[in-house]
């Protein structure tokens, strides 16, 4: 039988690992992994929150605000006819520029009519100095027949008193007397009349007449110039309601000419958001119309009053149960023109302004410091 072989095993060797226990578990536990994040999200969060509310105490905004601008209305100052219209809706046109014609033929003839009156005025100057020359010969005979009128009554007193002449002679004589003192006065006044209508009391070479005629001259050159209706301002045409063959009538609103260039924006802040607004600081607004685009201006003014004290019914806060109600004051806000170099804010557009007031974080805080000086 074939030797069957025997196989012996071999000891382990110092080379062979041993077992050793359970390892040790390194690294953070979830429950410590979840305190830390808790504790990173309350420290974020408490950052962002004093961010939000420094931010908040420096930079006031709101959205009740919108783009104002003057409206310039262009009405006729006389009656006529349109001729010709100038300008068209959204137009932009400059200060001067003729908007509007009027039929000027009628203006024209009466301006006519009144130079044509100035010369007849000039040419009847001589007749006036001959009247005058009338009137003062007329107060010289008057004051000669008063005078003999005098000398008569002495005479006839004399006479009566020495029984010469009857009393009833006498009383004559007294009558002419008094007709010759109203007669000078008469005179007197018809002088200082042609005088006046001469001209001759307001001075040397004073011709009133002349100078009403003038004024009439004047004047209706005037209106013929009111004929051509011009721009006030720069700016663009709105609200046209006037067409060619229209006859208007003095006041009559035609147009209006709306300067952007000169536009501002009127923010309604909540009266507990005023106490560190000021004129004079910086201000930036959003306007809805154009989307990531961002315009600046400056605080010109704040309203002396709320906006519904002004309104016209303002509220009476002394009668009845009273609600107290957040109030708004207007704040004019001038926009600074190189922000807007193409004058694409419109009037009436909505903005979000935020107003820079400049305060630090340290002034922040230490307001919400309790008991801090």
């Amino acid at each position: 039988m074939p030797e069957e072989s025997i196989t012996t095993p071999t000891p382990p060797s110092d080379s062979t690992p041993a077992i050793q226990p359970e390892a040790v578990k390194t690294g953070l536990t979830p429950q410590r992994k979840a305190a830390i994040l808790m504790l990173t999200l309350a420290a974020i969060g408490i950052w962002l929150g004093l961010r939000w509310l420094i931010d908040a105490r420096t930079n006031i905004t709101t959205d009740n605000a919108f783009i104002e601008s003057n409206i310039h209305p262009i009405s006729a100052r006389i009656s006529g006819t349109v001729t010709t219209i100038h300008a068209k809706d959204n137009q932009l046109v400059k200060k001067g520029e003729l908007l509007v014609e009027l039929d000027p033929a009628d203006y024209r003839v009466a301006a006519e009519k009144a130079e044509a009156a100035v010369g007849i005025a000039l040419n009847e100057t001589s007749g006036d100095a001959s009247q005058v020359a009338a009137a003062r010969a007329a107060v010289q005979s008057a004051k000669a027949r008063q005078e003999q009128n005098k000398l008569d009554l002495k005479r006839g007193e004399a006479l009566y008193s020495r029984e010469v002449i009857p009393k009833e002679q006498l009383d004559r004589l007294r009558t002419n007397q008094r007709v010759a003192d109203a007669q000078l006065q008469e005179a007197v006044e018809q002088q200082k009349r042609a005088e006046a209508l001469a001209g001759i009391t307001n001075g040397p070479g004073g011709k009133a007449r002349v100078r009403q005629k003038q004024a009439e001259l004047s004047e209706s050159r005037l209106k013929l110039t009111y004929t051509r209706i011009v721009a006030p301002v720069d700016g663009y045409i709105t609200r046209k309601g006037v067409e060619t063959g229209a006859t208007i009538q003095p006041g009559q609103a035609l147009m209006a000419v709306v300067p952007l260039a000169s536009s501002w924006v009127t923010a309604n802040f909540k009266e507990s958001q005023l106490t560190y607004i000021k004129p004079g600081q910086k201000v930036s607004f959003k306007v809805d119309a154009y989307p990531g685009k961002t315009f600046s201006g400056t605080v010109e003014s704040i309203m002396a009053g709320t906006g519904a004290a002004f309104s016209l019914l303002p509220p009476e806060n002394a009668s009845g149960n009273y609600v107290k109600v957040v109030q708004r004051i207007p704040v004019k806000i001038m926009i600074n023109q190189s922000s807007d170099p193409d004058h694409q804010l419109r009037v009436g557009m909505s903005v979000i302004p935020t107003v820079q007031t400049g305060r630090t974080a340290g002034q922040v805080l230490k307001e919400l410091i309790p008991f801090s000086k």
